[in-house]
C-alpha cells in the first residue's frame, strides 16, 4: 500500500485523483502545512523538499520502497507503475509529458500567484495583480488552443 503525505492543496489533490484514478491501493497521511507539520513531523526527513505530497510506495522499482516528492514527478512514477493514463513510449508519451511540464510549470504557480495576489494578499499590489493575471490569461489561451496534431486538437 502506498503511504501519501499530503494537505488539501492542489498539488496533493493531483495525487490523491491519480491514485483513484489508476485504482492503486493507498492510506493518507495529513499534513497541515499551515502548522508547517511536513518538517516537523519528520515523516518524509529523505525528501529535499519536505513539503506535501511526498509517496512512500514499499513496492517500488525492483521490488524496493521508494520514497518520491514533487507531484508531477509523481504523477509520471505512479501512471509507469500502473501502466495506464500514460503511453509507455513515443509521440503519445511526449505529448502527454509536455502538457504536465505546461501545468507544472505555468498554470499551477501563475494561477496560484494570481489568486493569492487578488484573495489572499495582506496588501494589494497592483503590479503584482496585473503581472500574474494578464500571464493566467495567456495560459488559458495557450490551453484553449492546442498545436495543430497536437492530441489536445484532435478532441
Amino acid at each position: 500500500m502506498i503511504d501519501l503525505y499530503t494537505w488539501t492543496t492542489p498539488n496533493g489533490r493531483k495525487v490523491s485523483i491519480m491514485l483513484e484514478e489508476l485504482g492503486l491501493p493507498y492510506r493518507v497521511h495529513p499534513i497541515n502545512i499551515g502548522k508547517d507539520e511536513s518538517v516537523q513531523a519528520g515523516v518524509h526527513q529523505d525528501q529535499p523538499q519536505q513539503q506535501d505530497p511526498a509517496i512512500v510506495d514499499p513496492d517500488g522499482p525492483d521490488g524496493k520502497p521508494i520514497s518520491m516528492m514533487e507531484s508531477g514527478a509523481i504523477l509520471i512514477y505512479l501512471a509507469d507503475k500502473a501502466g495506464k493514463l500514460l503511453a509507455r513510449s513515443g509521440r503519445a508519451r511526449y505529448e502527454a509529458l509536455q502538457w504536465l511540464m505546461f501545468q507544472m510549470g505555468g498554470v499551477g504557480p501563475m494561477f496560484g500567484q494570481t489568486h493569492h495576489f487578488l484573495r489572499a494578499a495582506k496588501e494589494q499590489v497592483p503590479y503584482a495583480i496585473e503581472r500574474y493575471s494578464k500571464e493566467t490569461r495567456r495560459l488559458y489561451g495557450v490551453a484553449q488552443r492546442p498545436p495543430q496534431g497536437s492530441c489536445l486538437s484532435r478532441q
